[in-house]
């Protein structure tokens, strides 16, 4: 067996039970990027040939204790997105209470292509951007019992310390701690951003994490990739994105930009650094003062937007 790492007897076990037909788990290969899980790439050989698979395993206790449906939460997430035509792996098991695996698992198939953060042509990876994400509004969220909330307690939000734009951020507060517009619900993905996007030359060829994935306000995913895009190139880039997704989207979305404050004020629970994700992926440019500062200029360009 060619691994790069060890998996556990008990996990592989799980593996070639769910596929089947004399299955053996031929080489294992850990994914970098997660924070949360364990995601490896797995090639399993079989009577019918040999295919690549993705494992999550969620060793994160205190999410795992908080939110214990998250594998089955991933799962019907992944139904929902590729039985509607979206590029998501499609499910092939999972084990939700970690009885089979030791933590809770979930298979998929495997998507090639790659992430790009530093783009050759810039307009036509936004557009991509863009046009992907109005695709995923577009699907019926039907029965998914999962709903939109914030990643945080926006009424335990402060002022950054770090920032010199006291004042501005104060009136920023005011604004995503009092009421919530009303909005139509979506499915949404949730986490979309520039690293959960795989790309074959010029078009995306496919989009993962789904484990976040629900029903919710469209402008959160637009919001949190526009907060990802502000501080990877600047608000120029952000705002591109938002043009973009406005021009596909036509007549079925109208923007709010509460549901971009709500996105940044996310971003403030901890102070400005540089995601390793970006780093590892070649963004080595980067440091903390610059996410400082493409943060405040972020909001002064939402604030203006109100």
């Amino acid at each position: 067996m060619n691994m790069d790492e060890v998996m556990p007897e008990r996990v592989l076990r799980w593996i070639e039970d769910v596929i089947g037909s004399d299955a053996e788990v031929i080489s294992v290969q850990r994914l970098h990027g997660g924070i949360s899980s364990i995601v490896q790439r797995l090639s399993v050989k079989n009577e019918e040939g040999t295919q690549d698979l993705v494992l999550r395993l969620i060793d994160s206790e205190d999410w795992v204790r908080d939110v214990p449906d998250l594998a089955q939460h991933e799962a019907e997430s992944l139904r929902l997105a590729f039985s509607n035509g979206l590029s998501a792996p499609q499910f092939v098991a999972f084990d939700g209470t970690g009885e089979k695996c030791g933590m809770p698992a979930v298979l998929m198939t495997c998507l090639e292509g790659t992430v790009i953060i530093r783009p050759d042509d810039s307009q036509r990876w936004i557009g991509g951007l863009a046009e992907t994400l109005v695709r995923i509004h577009a699907v019926e969220a039907g029965d998914l019992p999962w709903k939109y909330h914030p990643y945080c307690d926006l009424n335990a939000l402060a002022v950054p310390t770090w920032s010199s734009y006291q004042d501005l951020w104060r009136k920023f507060l005011d604004v995503v701690q009092g009421p919530r517009p009303s909005f139509k619900e979506r499915f949404i993905h949730r986490d979309y951003h520039p690293t959960n996007i795989l790309w074959s030359g010029n078009s995306i060829s496919g989009i993962v994490d789904w484990i976040n994935a629900c029903k919710g306000p469209a402008g959160i995913d637009l919001g949190h990739c526009r907060i990802n895009l502000a501080l990877l190139h600047g608000v120029e880039t952000a705002d591109a994105m938002l043009s973009a997704y406005v021009a596909s989207a036509g007549n079925t979305f109208t923007y709010d930009p509460f549901w971009d404050l709500i996105t940044l004020a996310e971003w403030i629970v901890w102070e400005p650094e540089v995601y390793p994700g970006w780093t590892a992926l070649g963004a080595t440019d980067l440091t903390a003062q610059m996410m400082k500062e493409r943060m405040d200029a972020y909001m002064i360009s939402l604030m203006k937007r109100l």
